[in-house]
Formats: structure tokens, C-alpha cells, sequence
């Protein structure tokens, strides 16, 4: 036991600080499309002149180059779209300075692997902590060059996190190197700029309290009544005073629209986005607001009825509803999804799994869901596992964190509780202990509702092993209780076993059964009766020679 790493004590998941809605907007007319079209093109080109301004300004940002910059913009757009623009430009550079702290972190686990399988003999085999040596010269010297490779790279990103140099694509690298492989795309080059304007395009604006309606640059009014303010260039297309554009659809929100109405309606914050989807041709209009955060409720309160213990996969959470005492009760449930195509596609599959997850545990009345806090940064580089490239394809393509966040987020507005466990071992345990007695010969439990099991006793407080070792002198409870039994304030925990009706063997003598009363021996004067067809007439002559 000396070699197992301490276990995190589980702890209930705070609620989520921000809510955000979608709606599309429907029947816009053609000049309402040319307005959203020259709005986002030109506050986009600001936008990407602001964002290099801030990248050159690196680590000797301040309050004061910030004004700067938003002094710069005001004359080109207006005050509030140059706040807007400014701190969208700081969100990605610390966004962009986050993601290289985690690639610099990747490179430095991968170059501590490769130095530790260097150093080993060839051939030599691997432990459970650690990897062996490799498996021949050629792929040893193979390794080397990449090790050079490696450390050349971590040089390069210290070198420009030390001087706050970081690189930004506006509009996605992923779609800026899909200009060079049109054909596998499947794209134009029409097609392709079209997609890279309406990513660079900027059209959003945060909300300010106490102003009308929660925002003075995109307006939403209670009967959805959309209006935005026009840049200082484009103030001759306004069609409404004070140089705004009211476009000609009404928009309403039929997720959260009551609670984002009332926050209109009482001036309070609300942030606007409209953006265009190229692919659908289709208008969006995005508003999110913060929450207020809520305090999370005891985990001893969270755990009153039970909980579901969820164990995620690759393409499925496994989850087994566990009582107050952890014992599994019903079935295992499975909930499928294919996290394949592109990412919208994978995040409804996320979202349909998450729904019926959480619709399942409002009807067995549980208020609580146990999941395993995972984090996969330190494991997703090659050189951790070798050749083993589809489990490090399964391991990077587990949404681990958009899980996280949506159960999250999803469950605070059904009252579930959302319980985060420490991962050590719980594949391994749940499986050493609960597979095999879970298994009958009607259901086939598989590891993955081993482990289920495994993280809801765990989120309890409860060990993951079904039972301790017996007393020391026999199987009875005479010399000390198990451990693992139920907890000390259950009533009838002290008492003695019921009696169970029947023979407990197949030896057992007569009279002890249930109907020990009425029963007929089967015995006449210390001779046995013999079974089968012969019994009447056998009987008939014990008791005429008798």
C-alpha cells in the first residue's frame, strides 16, 4: 500500500457562473444581411489591428497602453464598440498565453519520457509505473533525433513565454490550413474566403447595468425588437435615431427566455452576439449573462437518497444507481454517443447523453451524481505510450472538460448535485471487487459499471471493496464487526440475523422446515419410505405386517 498515491477527498461541484441563449434571426431582408455584413467586416478589421497592438505589447501591458488602444478605436467606431473590441483582444492573448503554458508542460512530460527510455537498456520490459527501455537500436536512435526535436521546441516556447510572445489566428489555425488542402476540404476557394471573412467578422458586445435594456450597442427589447448602434463610418445606413439600425425581425429566446426577460426588463447586464453561418446561411443572435454564484449545498445533504455513479468513456457513460449504504440497486444504465465529425456534431452528442443521464436520475429521485474528476493533459503525448496510437487517439478524444462544464451547467437547473471524485484506481478496484459478484447469468457486467460503482461508494465515503476480511476466529460476528457493513446509526445494525423459513442444507432433519408442523414423516417404525411409484403400495405392507 505504501506505493498508492493519496486519495482526494470527493467535494460537490460549484453551479455555473454564466448562462448563454441562442435564437436565429428569421426573415431578415436583404438590406438588414448588408448592414450585419459591412458592421462585422469593418469592426473585424479593427479588431485584428487591436489584437496585434495588444500581441506587441506582450508582458508590458497596463492600464494605460489599454486606454491608449481604446482612445485609438473610439473615432473609428465608438466608445462602447471599442471597450467591446479591447477587451476581446485581451481575453484572446490571455486564452492564447494559457495554451502555451499546456503545450510547454506536453513537451516537458514527453522529454522526461524519452530521457527515462533512453537511459534504460534496450529490450528492457516495463513496470506498472514506469515505461521499459526500446526495442532496438534503430528505434532507439529514432527517438534520440526526437528528443533533440523535442528540447529545440520547449527552448523556442520558454523563450517567447519569457518575453510574452504568443501567436494568434484570427479566424482559427484549423481553417487558415485548410486553404492549402482545398480538395480534401471539399471547398472553392470562393467557398473558403467566404468562411475565413465571417470568422474574422465582429459583431458582439458586452451589457452594462442600469443602462436601457442591459445594453446600449446591441439592443434587445422585450418584444425582441433588435437594434444595434452603427459605427461612426457606417452612420449614414442607420434607418432609426441616434445612428441605429433596428433590423426588421423580432426575436425571442424559448430556452431561459423568461429569465433573460426579466433581466431586460430591469436593465441589467446582458451580452450580444450576432454572427453569420456560412454553411446554413443563417443569421444567430447569442445572449449570456453571469449568475450569480450560489453556495453548494453539503455533500452529507447531496448524498440523502443515494447517488449515481457515472464512469465516462469513449463513446458511453456507464452509470449504477447506489443507496445510502453503496450497494448497487437495479440495472446499469448505458448512455451512447459518437464523438466522430465535426465538433457541433459532438457536442449535441454530448448534450443528448447529459439529458438522458440527468432525466433517468430525476426519476429514480437521486439528488446527487458522482463523476470522476479527469484530466488527461499530462497523458495525451506519444511518448507516454509509445506505439499505442489508438489509446492515445481514445484518451484526446474524451471531452473530458465540455463534459465537466455542460453536466454542470445542465444539471443547476434541475436541482442535482454534481460530485467530483478522485479517479486513483477506481477502473482497477471496481473490477477487482465488484464485476464478478455483479455478474449473473442474466446480466453481464462490464468494467466500465464496475467502475461506476466504484466512484458512487467513493463520492460516499465509503471503501471501494465489497467487504473486509472475516474475524479472526470464524466466520460469525462474534469476535469484531466487518468494516465495510452499514454505517453506525442504521437501525438493526447490532441485531441478529432474521430467521430464514426452510432447510438451510440439503442434510437438514426433518421438522425444521417452514411447514414443520403439518408435515408427514417420511419414516414408519425407524424404516425409510422409498420415492417414486412404489411408495403406496410399500407403505401398505410395513403397516399390514405390522
Amino acid at each position: 500500500m505504501g506505493g498508492l498515491r493519496t486519495v482526494a477527498e470527493s467535494f460537490v461541484v460549484s453551479g455555473p457562473t454564466g448562462a448563454a441563449v441562442r435564437t436565429r434571426l428569421k426573415c431578415l431582408t436583404p438590406g438588414d444581411e448588408k448592414v450585419l455584413r459591412l458592421v462585422g467586416a469593418h469592426l473585424g478589421s479593427l479588431a485584428a489591428k487591436d489584437l496585434a497592438a495588444r500581441c506587441r505589447d506582450g508582458l508590458e501591458h497596463s492600464v494605460d497602453t489599454w486606454a491608449a488602444r481604446k482612445r485609438e478605436l473610439t473615432p473609428l467606431s465608438s466608445s462602447r464598440w471599442a471597450g467591446s473590441i479591447t477587451k476581446a483582444s485581451h481575453d484572446q492573448w490571455a486564452l492564447a498565453r494559457r495554451c502555451q503554458l499546456a503545450h510547454v508542460q506536453g513537451l516537458e512530460a514527453g522529454i522526461r519520457t524519452l530521457t527515462h527510455r533512453l537511459s534504460l537498456p534496450l529490450g528492457q520490459k516495463a513496470s506498472k509505473k514506469a515505461p521499459g527501455g526500446y526495442r532496438s537500436k534503430r528505434e532507439w536512435h529514432a527517438k534520440a533525433r526526437r528528443l533533440q526535436v523535442l528540447e529545440d521546441r520547449l527552448a523556442a516556447e520558454r523563450a517567447d513565454r519569457e518575453a510574452g510572445c504568443v501567436h494568434v489566428v484570427r479566424g482559427g489555425k484549423y481553417l487558415a490550413r485548410t486553404r492549402h488542402h482545398l480538395d480534401a476540404a471539399r471547398l472553392t476557394e470562393a467557398q473558403w474566403r467566404e468562411l475565413w471573412e465571417a470568422e474574422r467578422w465582429f459583431c458582439q458586445a458586452d451589457g452594462e447595468s442600469g443602462k436601457r435594456y442591459g445594453n446600449e450597442t446591441i439592443r434587445v427589447s422585450p418584444e425582441g425588437e433588435v437594434s444595434i448602434k452603427l459605427p461612426a463610418p457606417l452612420a449614414h445606413l442607420a434607418n432609426a435615431g441616434h445612428g441605429r439600425y433596428v433590423l426588421a425581425c423580432r426575436v425571442m429566446f424559448p430556452h431561459r427566455g423568461i429569465e433573460w426577460a426579466d433581466r431586460v426588463e430591469a436593465n441589467r447586464a446582458v451580452a450580444y452576439r450576432i454572427h453569420l453561418d456560412v454553411g446554413r446561411d443563417r443569421w444567430y443572435l447569442t445572449a449570456s449573462w453571469q449568475i450569480p454564484l450560489i453556495p453548494t449545498i453539503p455533500i452529507h445533504a447531496a448524498l440523502a437518497d443515494g447517488v449515481i455513479g457515472v464512469d465516462m468513456n469513449a463513446d458511453h457513460l456507464a452509470a449504477w444507481r447506489l443507496d445510502v449504504h453503496g450497494n448497487p440497486t437495479g440495472t446499469p444504465r448505458r448512455f451512447f454517443y459518437d464523438l466522430t465529425g465535426h465538433a457541433q456534431h459532438r457536442d449535441a452528442q454530448v448534450r443528448h447523453a447529459l439529458t438522458r443521464l440527468l432525466h433517468w436520475t430525476r426519476t429514480c429521485g437521486v439528488k446527487a451524481i458522482a463523476i470522476e474528476d479527469l484530466d488527461f493533459a499530462a497523458d495525451k503525448t506519444r511518448e507516454k505510450h509509445g506505439r499505442r496510437k489508438r489509446f492515445r487517439q481514445v484518451i484526446s478524444g474524451m471531452p473530458t472538460g465540455r463534459l465537466r462544464t455542460r453536466l454542470t451547467s445542465m444539471a443547476d437547473q434541475t436541482g442535482i448535485a454534481i460530485i467530483a471524485v478522485d479517479p486513483a484506481y477506481t477502473s482497477r478496484w471496481g473490477a477487482q471487487h465488484w464485476q464478478k459478484p455483479l455478474t449473473s447469468s442474466n446480466r453481464k457486467t462490464t468494467r466500465h459499471d464496475a467502475a461506476a460503482v466504484a466512484i458512487g461508494r467513493r463520492a460516499q465515503g465509503h471503501p471501494i471493496r465489497r467487504r473486509m476480511a472475516p474475524p479472526s476466529h470464524d466466520q460469525s460476528d462474534r469476535a469484531r464487526h466487518r468494516t465495510a457493513q452499514a454505517r453506525p446509526e442504521v437501525s438493526g445494525r447490532e441485531g441478529t440475523r432474521p430467521r430464514i423459513p426452510g432447510p438451510r442444507t440439503r442434510s437438514a432433519p426433518p421438522g425444521r422446515g417452514a411447514n414443520a408442523g403439518t408435515s408427514v414423516p417420511n419414516t414408519v417404525r425407524g424404516t425409510r419410505l422409498s420415492t417414486g411409484l412404489g411408495n403406496r403400495t410399500h407403505s401398505r405392507s410395513v403397516f399390514r405386517n405390522g
